[in-house]
């Protein structure tokens, strides 16, 4: 199981200007949505952002500690453009 905080800490580890949301889906501690926003999305496709995610929680998913994940990702731009909808 791994909590929360942790999984924000393993993305910003890997992107340090990162802005993370973390949610566990099930409240059992291995099914997580993130939504991260930060400035190194810029000029990369969809799942290069996706890949930079998986990247960071790489140990975490390769261990089976998280079994589950859902990303949203946005560049600072586009989460602007989000947040006012």
């Amino acid at each position: 199981m791994i909590s929360p905080q942790q999984v924000e800490a393993m993305i910003v580890a890997e992107l340090p200007d990162a802005l993370v949301q973390v949610q566990d889906l099930t409240g059992g501690g291995d099914h997580y949505q993130v939504t991260v926003v930060s400035s190194q999305f810029a000029g990369k496709r969809l799942v290069q952002q996706h890949q930079l995610i998986y990247g960071a929680l790489r140990q975490a998913m390769s261990t089976e500690a998280i079994h589950a994940l859902a990303i949203k990702t946005y560049t600072p731009e586009a989460w602007q453009t989000t947040a006012a909808s």
